[in-house]
């Protein structure tokens, strides 16, 4: 197959660009977008045919949900059978935005991307390019990353092409994206919201607007299977084996000296202002330790420049997990296949 590629510069809803893009999806084709997290992998929602594509593309497994894109609210209430009050406050606040809400699936949703579950994880994108094109196509887009399933999430064009060139039928290029992490994914089913996926919306945040929020326990307790799409399966991994290293700059340095011994090639993941410490075959900052939205937003670009050295292990730093830290430690923690070494236990 060859994929299609759409540069959009200037963002109009009639656009030939967005235009061409829309008609493919309502074709039932397979077509990756720009959102404010990452670049989506867009279908028709309605379309069994369409999603199915979506997971063939990626190699996803079909037991792994996926995420509905939507641009107005008359499109949220066809797609549930009702929405909580607790929801109306989120949505309100946050939407559009990266947050997703989990609520009760209402009828037409193709069964492929809710994997049979009763419940539907929708979000209204803040992305000029993925709101035309949702406009555009009238229709509810099925959206994961738009990546090869259990790599680094795509964070421009290029990340998408190298991952599914001549695998999907087009892709809209609209620079890169700017959280740099999946949406915060919260289920509003239950008597309190829980948090399923931590990401560009904060607990705390959370917190303000609707007071209690619970936590997934598979998050923080090892051994439970998570409920949200995106975590069910190790994700987010580089080529090279990842290692999350607990302590201080010298216990790191003292790990690569180490691997280095072995006759390893040897990578660091660290911030700005620590990539001075370190001695290794290649150290890479990602943003800086006292901003860490930075190093959301420049996580996934970092890991998957890794690649590009063909290392035999990667050493990164950990960091606080208060506020969108909580996500980022996620995500490292998922492409560490758990794998943390830390100074302060034996």
């Amino acid at each position: 197959m060859e994929t299609k590629k759409w540069l959009v510069e200037d963002i109009h809803l009639s656009y030939p660009q967005i235009k061409e893009a829309a008609e493919w999806i309502k074709a039932n084709e397979v077509v990756a977008f720009p959102t404010e997290t990452v670049y989506g992998l867009g279908a028709n929602a309605y379309s069994s045919e369409a999603v199915g594509k979506i997971f063939k593309a990626k190699g996803r497994p079909s037991d792994n949900p996926l995420i509905i894109h939507i641009s107005t609210m008359e499109q949220l209430e066809m797609l549930v059978t009702d929405i909580p009050e607790t929801a109306k406050k989120l949505i309100n606040k946050f939407w559009p935005g990266p947050l997703t809400i989990v609520l009760n699936k209402g009828v037409g949703i193709a069964d492929n991307v809710t994997a049979g579950l009763s419940t539907v994880a929708i979000r209204m994108p803040d992305h000029p390019i993925a709101l035309a094109i949702i406009s555009e196509a009238n229709l509810p887009i099925a959206a994961p990353s738009a990546n090869v399933s259990g790599k680094p999430s795509p964070t421009t064009a290029q990340h998408v092409e190298t991952d599914l060139n001549g695998k999907i039928a087009g892709i809209v290029d609209g620079g890169a994206t700017g959280v740099g992490l999946e949406s915060t994914v919260v289920d509003c089913t239950t008597e309190v919201p829980m948090i399923l996926r931590p990401g560009g919306v904060t607990r705390e945040q959370l917190e303000e607007v609707i007071g209690l929020v619970t936590v997934d326990p598979a998050l923080e307790e090892d051994g439970q299977a998570p409920k949200s799409p995106g975590l069910k399966y190790k994700h987010y991994a580089p080529n090279a084996k990842l290692v999350l290293v607990e302590g201080s700059t010298a216990f790191l340095q003292k790990q690569v000296f180490l691997a280095k011994d072995s006759g390893k090639k040897v990578g660091v993941l660290t911030t700005n202002e620590n990539k001075v410490n370190y001695e290794a075959d290649v150290i890479l900052p990602c943003g800086t330790a006292g901003n860490l939205q930075s190093v959301a937003q420049h996580l996934y670009e970092v890991l998957r420049k890794f690649d590009e050295y063909e290392l035999d292990v990667i050493y990164s730093e950990t960091f606080p997990e208060v506020g969108v830290g909580k996500a980022v430690m996620n995500r490292l923690t998922k492409a560490a296949g758990g794998d943390i070494l830390s100074e302060f236990r034996v």
